[in-house]
């Protein structure tokens, strides 16, 4: 049972609110703030026992293995995966989902198709743009003006030559929580893979693969709290034996000749060369403070805050808000317009507000293509953020309108 938290409280955590103290930090879709104790986990482990993983046999590099592989277990439990063996480290969900494409690209022949939505970052659009060189083909589902996809659509657009279906669990425009058990059924009911873009969805809601059935599943740690350059691919186990690895290199061999070479067990078969381990060490703390907190009370925060924004924004004259008015059916991400500016001017005097907010086409130009725009204003909220921040930003969208205007 969800409870409710208190963000004044979580914000002593994190040592950015102490220094900016007028800071109302609403751009949490591109990344979230760091908690002192994902800061001090990377600190001691340069610290105290900085050493390369699976290479040395002294104490040191021992115990930072150690850790490395604890990581890969606590990120396996937090998505419910069958054990560390499923869970790839990579430097972001970009790189996860290059790898997945990259590697399953391989086995894909001209005629075969790939499906995607017009919600993807472009993350999950160029990696399978660049198989149209060899024939492959790709299919696009649409969304409706509530921000919802299609269902029957999916059914329609999947045929027999239909080998992957790639799609967003929730979109960093619109905030649209799509059901990804559903589309991942009837990805498998057609014979697809269905590979899943989680980078907006696992920090914010819980997520369990198994239950979700989904082959791959691609976040970033610095997107829930954890530090940047270490992202995580899940792949079901059966899926990640057959495929070929993407990079080659140290570690993610078992022996090499002169003219052949053979391949690591899991994970480390996906894990060219020396590792992010302080990253990976940061994010298990990352991942122990928002188990500590609990996502089901993350999930109700980011409903009970988005919920207010909404309605507050909503009394804005001349200001367009894109997706669901459903606080339940969306996270907290609001992206909006206001009539006769410009975004770019809406968040450079917002920031002169002490407030930061996303401006442009958020790495997601087919899905502004859709709404008729070319950039959006985008506010995203997280666990220390407040109903007081969200005045801030309606008050200070007043003063724009009344500046600029």
């Amino acid at each position: 049972m969800a409870v409710k938290i208190n963000p004044k409280r979580i914000r002593k955590d994190f040592p950015i609110f102490s220094r900016e103290r007028k800071l109302a930090y609403l751009d949490n879709a591109a990344t979230t703030q760091k908690p002192k104790c994902v800061i001090d986990a990377e600190k001691n482990f340069y610290g105290s026992t900085n050493a390369n993983v699976h290479r040395g046999l002294y104490k040191i590099s021992e115990r930072a293995t150690e850790m490395y592989e604890k990581a890969h277990e606590k990120t396996a439990e937090f998505v419910g995966a069958g054990g560390m063996q499923e869970i790839i480290f990579t430097r972001n969900a970009t790189e996860s989902l290059n790898v997945v494409a990259g590697s399953i690209g391989k086995t894909l022949k001209a005629g075969d198709e790939v499906v995607l939505t017009l919600m993807e970052h472009h993350s999950n659009i160029v990696p399978w743009q660049q198989l149209q060189r060899k024939g492959v083909k790709l299919r696009y589902v649409g969304f409706g003006k509530d921000g919802k996809l299609d269902y029957n659509e999916f059914e329609q657009c999947i045929g027999k030559n239909t080998k992957v279906v790639s799609f967003v669990h929730a979109s960093n425009v619109l905030g649209s929580i799509n059901d990804a058990k559903k589309i991942c059924k009837i990805a498998h009911e057609n014979g697809a893979i269905a590979v899943v873009d989680g980078a907006q969805s696992v920090p914010h809601m819980e997520v369990d693969v198994k239950k979700m059935d989904c082959d791959f599943l691609a976040f970033s740690a610095h997107k829930m709290l954890g530090p940047m350059g270490i992202g995580i691919l899940y792949g079901k186990e059966e899926a990640l034996l057959k495929m070929e690895p993407f990079l080659y290199g140290g570690d993610m061999i078992k022996s090499v000749g002169k003219f052949e070479a053979s391949w690591n067990t899991l994970p480390w078969k996906f894990e060219a060369g020396t590792p992010n381990v302080a990253g990976a060490i940061g994010f298990s703390a990352a991942i122990g403070y928002l188990e500590n907190i609990g996502m089901q009370n993350v999930r109700k925060h980011e409903e009970e805050i988005t919920e207010y924004a909404l309605r507050k924004l909503s009394e804005i004259g001349g200001l367009e808000i894109y997706g669901s008015r459903n606080a339940q059916d969306r996270l907290g991400v609001i992206s909006f317009n206001v009539e006769g500016l410009h975004p770019h001017d809406v968040a450079a005097l917002l920031d002169e507000e002490g407030i930061a907010i996303r401006a442009g086409h958020a790495c997601a130009q087919p899905l502004l293509a859709q709404l008729g725009v070319n950039a959006v204003c985008r506010a995203s909220f997280y666990v220390y953020n407040t109903k007081e921040e969200v005045d801030r930003l309606c008050k200070a969208i007043g003063k724009c309108k009344s500046i600029l205007m």
